[in-house]
């Protein structure tokens, strides 16, 4: 029997609102809409499936306050994590935001109508504290990817109100995976599973996570959901394609009708104990009757001073603290090791003293795939082994991105062309060359050169070159970049969207000012000096020198060969030539 709602009613808007469906859909297309982002998309389809009840929208102020200081909803339900509906000034102002309006909300991949909100109260969030009291443990560090995205991609106003849903996220892929709370809870009814330990994971399985759910449910007499998150993780981890094929390489190890997969499209915050106890609601929400919290439950890693933001088992601390208000049992469980002498895996604490052990951590894993190295049968499955090897292949075959940035004339272009040529004598790979003038004429002809449009002008770079080297090319890609912002989302655009070839070095060509003046064949120097052109880079518009170069050079110290060789060294000492 499947466990009950949060709050004793499963919040499915989408049946719910199902009679005004045509009514809701007509007057979509009347009102002023916004496209959601990436989180909002995920956080809306949680919503109005109901897998975030008691939730009926997103949380005005009165909840949100009380969320973040208290991890209860101001009607006093828990519910740690605060769900917000983030908008910029221009918004507010576009849309006609104010209490009482009514916004459609669309999918920004189809631009379909999903659900119209009434607004309820439009406020100014206190970031820095949500920062500190939701993720930080205290501290505003955005070494903590939640906190990072809170200050650098939420906008500084949230809109709460009540949802009508009109219609689901439409999905392409692995469809038959994805159900929602009423599916899956119809599926545990029909197979007859009266207990189910659902176990959460944002990484690709191996035997040690096999032999823990199976475990669990020989302790509990349950069956075993599988339920891992499809929506926003944490920056470079393994794409969902690839994870979701290992989730279904590895069910097959498991005892026929033992094990159920079904994918969730949450957006974690990995919040630690927090995100815990909002596991266990969303699970409890699914049917569950018992969660697996494991060591370090969805934290994010290290903070900026090299320690980790929580405590290995704060996270199982928090969820058996408010147990009796969750009504589902959390199934704990310690860091499995593998014993060779009995060819077993085994909870950390139950390992005889004196008994030899094997391990192999993330980073060895990734070390061995990028090199090819032997991945052994005990830690994996040979199925899971090759489906990570298909996307994952050896730094000899991943793409690369060298981003070279530098005033006009600085030398970036000829080293830029330098560089095409020798890399394609090297061979093995496609190279593209994305030099600034060309992409200028060729993507961004209709921008300026204020500083917006240089920021646009970067970001369309940084998308065309996280295309390419995801398919395995080498990028040389030379613009003025002279806005440190507008590096550093190059960077996270590469970093997050390239795939296996999300590898971005930064290269400084610091030729100095004079140097490139003196040079100038084409006299623009000349012309700025003069006034017959305003904004120029260097001149009388910034270059925001950059701090975290991966090799600087300079063309008036240097020869253009000997700049080449030190980059070709560079990307060689990362394993990729």
């Amino acid at each position: 029997m499947a466990n009950t709602p949060h709050g004793g009613v499963l919040k499915d808007l989408v049946v719910r609102d199902a009679p005004l469906h045509g009514q809701l859909v007509q007057e979509a297309d009347r009102l002023p809409y916004m496209s959601l982002s990436e989180r909002q998309l995920c956080d809306l389809e949680l919503i109005i499936n109901g897998g975030f009840s008691p939730l009926q929208g997103f949380l005005n102020q009165k909840d949100y306050e009380s969320v973040v200081n208290t991890l209860r909803l101001a009607d006093g339900a828990l519910f740690p994590i605060p769900v917000n509906l983030d908008v910029s000034k221009e918004d507010v102002r576009r849309l006609g935001i104010q209490p009482g309006a009514r916004i459609t909300l669309r999918d920004p991949r189809d631009d379909n109508a999903l659900a119209i909100i009434t607004v309820e109260d439009v406020y100014i969030p206190d970031k820095v504290h949500e920062a500190k009291t939701v993720f930080g443990v205290g501290v505003d560090d955005s070494a903590h990817p939640a906190i990072a995205y809170l200050h650098n991609k939420v906008k500084d106003i949230y809109i709460g109100g009540e949802i009508q849903a009109i219609q689901r996220p439409i999905h392409f892929d692995y469809v038959a995976l994805r159900y929602t709370p009423a599916e899956l809870r119809s599926h545990f009814s029909k197979l007859a599973w009266r207990k189910v330990v659902a176990f959460q994971t944002r990484n690709p399985m191996h035997r040690a996570h096999r032999e823990l759910t199976v475990r669990a449910a020989r302790q509990r007499q349950a069956n075993v959901l599988i339920h891992p998150v499809v929506g926003l993780t944490k920056p470079g981890d393994v794409d969902h394609y690839t994870r979701v094929r290992v989730y279904q390489a590895i069910m097959p190890m498991y005892p026929n009708g033992m094990a159920h997969l079904a994918l969730l499209p949450l957006a974690m915050r990995m919040a630690g104990p927090r995100e815990a106890v909002w596991h266990a609601i969303i699970r409890k929400n699914f049917g569950a009757t018992h969660f697996i919290v494991g060591r370090d439950h969805a934290g994010p890693g290290k903070n900026s001073q090299g320690k980790d933001f929580y405590g290995p088992y704060d996270a199982q601390e928090l969820v058996t603290k408010y147990k009796d208000e969750l009504s589902i049992e959390m199934v704990p469980f310690l860091q499995m090791t593998y014993l060779p002498d009995t060819d077993e895996y085994q909870p950390i604490d139950a390992i005889p003293k004196g008994a030899q052990t094997l391990d192999i951590s993330g980073t060895e894993l990734r070390r061995r795939l990028r090199t090819g190295a032997h991945i052994p049968d005990w830690f994996s499955y040979e199925a899971v082994v090759r489906t990570l090897r298909n996307s994952y292949p050896p730094r000899t075959k991943q793409g690369f991105v060298l981003f070279l940035t530098g005033l006009h004339n600085s030398g970036k272009d000829h080293i830029a062309r330098a560089l095409q040529v020798t890399l394609n004598q090297q061979g093995g790979r496609s190279v593209s060359l994305l030099l600034g003038e060309t992409v200028r004429s060729e993507l961004s002809a209709e921008l300026g050169f204020s500083p917006e449009d240089r920021h646009k002008n970067i970001q369309r770079i940084a998308f065309v070159s996280a295309e390419l080297t995801r398919a395995g090319a080498a990028v040389i890609a030379a613009p003025t970049a002279p806005y440190a912002r507008s590096r550093a989302a190059a960077r996270d655009i590469i970093l997050s969207t390239g795939g296996a070839g999300g590898n971005f070095f930064l290269i400084h060509v610091a030729t100095p000012l004079a140097y490139c003046e003196q040079t100038d064949k084409k006299g623009l120097y000349k012309r700025v000096r003069e006034g017959q052109i305003k904004g120029f880079t260097g001149i009388d518009d910034p270059y925001e020198t950059p701090s975290d170069a991966d090799i600087v050079v300079d063309v008036s110290q240097q020869t253009v060969p000997e700049i080449v060789h030190s980059i070709v060294l560079l990307i060689e000492t990362n394993g990729l030539i």
